[in-house]
């Protein structure tokens, strides 16, 4: 009960999160939006940790790092993804493929075995990729290549970061997570000089045709940037980034691998649910339609 409590009030957060930090990389970018979300992610895991204590080992530092930078490049093409949008079809596609990994994880590395509704889910799952974000009809927010190419690997490398998390010392408490923030704001922030200088170039068109921003991890898609706007958005992120982290951490270490990866990819209810409210993005019935089959093939690998 505490993994499946752990899970889906994870995925929850996560959801929440991933829909600030979208709206935060449209005004200001993903790079910053990004390393923005991850300092103030520090500070929260500073305070948990006086809550719950844990022991530093050299596994704990390890896999904190290697998980920073997994987790930093998931979390920044996740957010360019939403930026580009539409994101009640990019974020159901990443957490899809977020829990699809580890499963076969499992299967093919760890030797693990699914009952043969958890084999029927992968199938289901394959045919929810392809309503969700191939949808022929005219009326369909369709999609952009990059956002779902972006939204792929950001699938991928969430499912490297919960395989990851597995191997993380029990007794470490929310330690792996302190290295892991140190990763992502080292990188994101490395990149902000970089970022600066890309900027500079596609606003004088070299390397762009139409001399308009094209580099949607550095301003933005629209390229228009609102840094008051966007770093509010960002500390938002932040918190429950880190929280939603937390909760996984937790959940991973109190139950199964599997289950949590498909309970962590839930997290997509709550950015399509701040979408529709918020942005009024709307998806056709086939769409809808492949939404649904995603989160069926999620429960029945939970079960499996």
């Amino acid at each position: 009960m505490l993994t499946v409590l752990f899970g889906l009030s994870g995925a929850l957060v996560f959801g929440s999160g991933d829909f600030l930090g979208g709206m935060a990389s449209k005004r200001m970018g993903a790079f910053l939006a990004t390393g923005v979300a991850g300092v103030v992610g520090l500070f929260v895991l500073f305070g948990l940790n006086l809550f719950v204590p844990g022991e530093v080992t050299p596994e704990t530092v390890f896999w904190g790092l290697i998980s920073g930078v997994c987790g930093s490049l998931a979390i920044l093409l996740l957010y360019a993804a939403l930026a580009i949008g539409p994101m009640s079809i990019l974020s159901p596609l990443g957490a899809l493929i977020s829990a699809i990994f580890p499963v076969l994880w499992a299967i093919f590395i760890a030797g693990e075995t699914l009952a043969w509704f958890g084999y029927l889910a992968l199938g289901i799952g394959a045919i929810a990729i392809v309503l969700v974000a191939f949808t022929l009809e005219k009326e369909a927010v369709k999609p952009r290549l990059r956002g779902i190419i972006f939204a792929s690997i950001s699938g991928i490398l969430i499912g490297l970061f919960l395989i990851v998390m597995d191997q993380v010392p029990q007794g470490a408490g929310v330690y792996p997570l302190v290295f892991n923030r140190f990763v992502n704001i080292t990188i994101m922030f490395s990149a902000v000089g970089g970022m600066a200088l890309i900027r500079w170039a596609h606003k004088r068109g070299y390397l762009g045709r139409d001399g308009k921003p094209r580099a949607d991890l550095v301003v933005g898609d629209k390229g228009v940037l609102d840094y008051k706007n966007g770093i509010l958005l960002a500390l938002g992120c932040g918190i429950l980034d880190a929280t939603g982290n937390a909760l996984l951490l937790f959940g991973i270490q109190t139950g199964n691998l599997s289950v949590m990866s498909v309970l962590t990819a839930m997290y997509p209810a709550g950015t399509i649910i701040l979408a529709a409210v918020i942005l009024r993005e709307k998806i056709t019935k086939l769409q809808l339609f492949g939404m649904v089959l995603a989160l069926a093939a999620a429960g029945l690998l939970a079960l499996s």
